[in-house]
C-alpha cells in the first residue's frame, strides 16, 4: 500500500434506537476478521449502562471494551497516543458529546491513513443538529444514516423524543441528559413534540457565501 495514502472517515448517525452503535461494534468486528487493528473510543459522560464505563453498550445488550475519554484536551490528545501506528481504525461512539477540537484529531487520524468510524446522534431532543455530526458528515467519505421505529405510530423515526414526568421535555431544558427507555423515545416528525419549533438557523458567514454566488 502507498506509505502516503489518506484514510477515510464513516459516519453513522440517527437518533436513539436506531442501531447506531451495533452498526459500529458491526464494522469494527469486520474489520476484526480482516485481521485490522482497532481502537474503539468513548465519551465518558455516557454511563447509561450502570455498568463499567469502560465498554460502549447497545441497547440489545451487546459490549465492546473502550477508552472513556472527555472534552479534555490531554484526553483529545491521548486519541493520537493511542492510535499509534499499529492501529488501522479507530471508531468513536456517541461523537456528538465531543467538543470541535475532536474534528481535528479525526483529520489528523484520516491524514495519517486511518480508517475512522464515527457513530452519533444528528439531532439533539430539540430537533436540532447536535454538536460537531452536522460538519463531520459534511467532510465524510461515506455517511449512513439510520432509522428507529416510532414508539406512536410505527413509522420510520429519526428524532430522539426526550421524555420527563411522561411528558415531552421543553426546549429551553438542558441539552444534554443521558438516558435509555425511560427518558427517551424514537419518534417521526409527525409524532414529535416540543413547545418551541426547532431552530435551524444559517450561519452569517453562510448566507454571504451564497448571496455571493
Amino acid at each position: 500500500m502507498n506509505s502516503n495514502s489518506k484514510g477515510r472517515l464513516e459516519v453513522v448517525c440517527g437518533s436513539m434506537f436506531s442501531g447506531k452503535t451495533e452498526e459500529l461494534m458491526r464494522r469494527l468486528k469486520r474489520a476484526e476478521y480482516a485481521k485490522q487493528n482497532v481502537l474503539t473510543i468513548k465519551h465518558q459522560i455516557d454511563k447509561r449502562s450502570n455498568q463499567s464505563h469502560s465498554c460502549i453498550f447497545s441497547h440489545d445488550g451487546r459490549e465492546r471494551f473502550a477508552f472513556a475519554l472527555d472534552e479534555k484536551n490531554h484526553d483529545l490528545s491521548k486519541i493520537l497516543e493511542l492510535a499509534n501506528k499499529n492501529i488501522d481504525v479507530i471508531g468513536i461512539d456517541e461523537v456528538q458529546f465531543f467538543p470541535k477540537e475532536i474534528i481535528s484529531v479525526i483529520a489528523q487520524l484520516v491524514a495519517k491513513g486511518k480508517r475512522v468510524i464515527a457513530a452519533g446522534l444528528d439531532l439533539d431532543f430539540r430537533g436540532e443538529p447536535f454538536g460537531v455530526i452536522p460538519f463531520l458528515l459534511s467532510i465524510a467519505d461515506d455517511v449512513q444514516k439510520l432509522q428507529a421505529v416510532c414508539v406512536v405510530c410505527g413509522n420510520d423515526a429519526h428524532h430522539s423524543q426526550r421524555i420527563i414526568d411522561g411528558k415531552p421535555a421543553n426546549y429551553d431544558d438542558p441539552i444534554i441528559l443521558v438516558g435509555a427507555e425511560e427518558s427517551y423515545e424514537a419518534r417521526c416528525r409527525t409524532c414529535f413534540e416540543i413547545d418551541k419549533p426547532a431552530q435551524w438557523s444559517v450561519s452569517k458567514e453562510l448566507t454571504r457565501s451564497t448571496t455571493q454566488v
